[in-house]
């Protein structure tokens, strides 16, 4: 089996995780931090909104099972990309809107899939969108945390 991996940040990674998880193909989650300057950053770090970092999930999937356009239609169901480094409650870089694509392919479909999604809102999608950037994971009480909890969602 060839396996593909995917990144992005929608929010709070609690949500985010829970929600891709829930996908059939998926085959593994892990959150995390990236698109900053400090290497190996803690989650209070992050949290002060000054390493310009992203709270991330890191997604491998099967292509055969779910494709890159899957994905990323799920992306965008799952926030408001129209919030600029807000999602609900939660305010800061850190929670901004992006994608980390991995290859050529990857931009390609999320540029398109970003222009179309922005064509069915009628509004201004402020998701960012660059290569992937070092993926730091994040402490391993976050990870599955709403699954641990027993909880459905963050809010």
């Amino acid at each position: 089996m060839s396996t593909q991996k995917a990144m992005f940040a929608a929010g709070c990674f609690w949500g985010v995780e829970a929600k891709f998880r829930e996908i059939k193909g998926v085959l593994s989650t892990a959150v995390g931090y990236s698109g900053g300057t400090v290497a190996n950053p803690t989650y209070e770090q992050v949290c002060t909104d000054r390493t310009g970092h992203a709270e991330v999930v890191e997604i491998e999937f099967d292509p055969a099972v779910v494709s890159y356009d899957q994905l990323l239609k799920r992306f965008w169901e799952m926030h408001d990309p129209t919030t600029l480094n807000r999602q609900g409650p939660d305010v800061g870089t850190q929670y901004r809107s992006a994608i980390f694509f991995y290859s050529p392919e990857q931009e390609k479909e999320a540029r398109a899939s970003k222009a179309e999604f922005q064509t069915e809102l009628k509004n201004t999608v402020v998701t960012e969108i660059s290569p992937v950037k070092p993926f730091y994971r994040a402490e391993e009480y976050h990870q599955c945390y709403l699954e641990k909890k027993g909880l459905g969602s963050c809010h």
